[in-house]
């Protein structure tokens, strides 16, 4: 049971399970963020657009059942607008991670101290006799 509990806190405590923890609350907060445009921005206009149409409103009754398509149709809209961002974040982390590759390794030249320098005049005067 012991190797069990380290096992696990070393798995927890990693990284990516750290990191993947973030993204999750990020993501959580930024779904929130997005449902509100949807909702309250971007549905109104396209309701307007098509002559007054409020789709939270639209359903269909089929037998004793209300079928929420208008809900449906948010929610659609939502998952492009996410899947938008998604993708223009990654395209713009993708475009700077390609800056950083193509960056010239600029070296910065050394002077060689002065026991090299004398150094190699004594090799150089060996040499020449």
């Amino acid at each position: 049971m012991k190797k069990f509990i380290e096992e696990f806190k070393a798995f927890a405590l990693r990284g990516n399970v750290i990191d993947l923890a973030v993204a999750v609350v990020i993501g959580g907060a930024f779904g929130k963020i997005t449902t509100s445009l949807v909702n309250n921005i971007i549905m109104p206009l396209f309701g307007v657009v098509l002559g007054g149409v409020d789709f939270t409103g639209k359903s269909l009754m089929v037998g004793e059942v209300e079928v929420t398509y208008g809900v449906f149709i948010q929610s659609i809209i939502e998952f492009v607008i996410i899947a938008f961002a998604i993708f223009v974040a990654i395209k713009a982390m993708s475009a700077l991670q390609k800056k950083e590759e193509e960056k010239p390794a600029t070296e910065k030249v050394v002077e060689p101290s002065e026991e090299v320098k004398l150094l190699r005049e004594i090799r150089d005067s060996l040499q020449s006799k």
